[in-house]
């Protein structure tokens, strides 16, 4: 959704959604399915509450896997406390520290530093998400942002080409709209200061 890729958002959501609770109403104890639900709680209903409920749940059932803390980051980082966010998506590194989703958890957790200010880290975070996956925009969306708070206007300006040649057709307004981000206020800024388009 948030990358644009679905025909019909609307209506995969819901698909979605409704097999999340349909594995939830089989097996209540399905970690998998309560972290992903939990996630898309805060992602598509801005329920926090209920959505930080669900991915706590999930990683007490089972606290050894990492995508339930993964999900756990990325639901925090949506409910706006970036430092649990951080937390969880370090867990979720050390848990499966070879795992291909590593720029996934490096990224989350630079966005959750350009949240707090801390941009050097946020840097080195999508640094470490680059080198696992060249390919990967988020990241480059990520590193953009930061380097342009930091006032390192030549490499973010590289950093927004990387991304650019991945998703030529990016624009901030579109991507913030299908809720590319949410409570991220300083992220979307450093994106205008990287020059990406509006």
């Amino acid at each position: 959704m948030f990358e644009g890729w679905a025909a019909d958002p609307k209506s995969e959501i819901a698909e979605g959604l409704r097999l999340l609770r349909l594995a939830l109403g089989i097996d209540g104890n399905d970690y998998d399915a309560l972290s992903a639900l939990g996630w898309a709680t805060a992602v598509f209903f801005n329920d926090y509450d209920t959505a930080r409920e669900m991915v706590d749940g999930a990683v007490a059932l089972n606290p050894n896997t990492a995508m339930a803390w993964e999900l756990r980051g990325w639901t925090y980082q949506r409910a706006g406390q970036p430092e649990e966010a951080i937390r969880s998506f370090e867990r979720a590194i050390r848990l499966s520290p070879f795992d291909p989703l590593l720029p996934g958890r490096f990224t989350g957790m630079g966005i959750a530093f350009i949240g707090l200010g801390r941009f050097d880290e946020a840097v080195a975070a999508a640094k470490k998400a680059l080198s696992e996956n060249q390919a990967f925009a988020v990241a480059y969306r990520c590193l953009a942002s930061a380097l342009a708070h930091l006032g390192r206007e030549a490499e973010a300006r590289e950093a927004a080409a990387g991304l650019l040649q991945l998703e030529p057709d990016f624009r901030i307004s579109e991507w913030v709209a299908r809720g590319g981000v949410s409570r991220g206020q300083m992220y979307i800024d450093g994106l205008r200061k990287a020059g990406l388009p509006e």
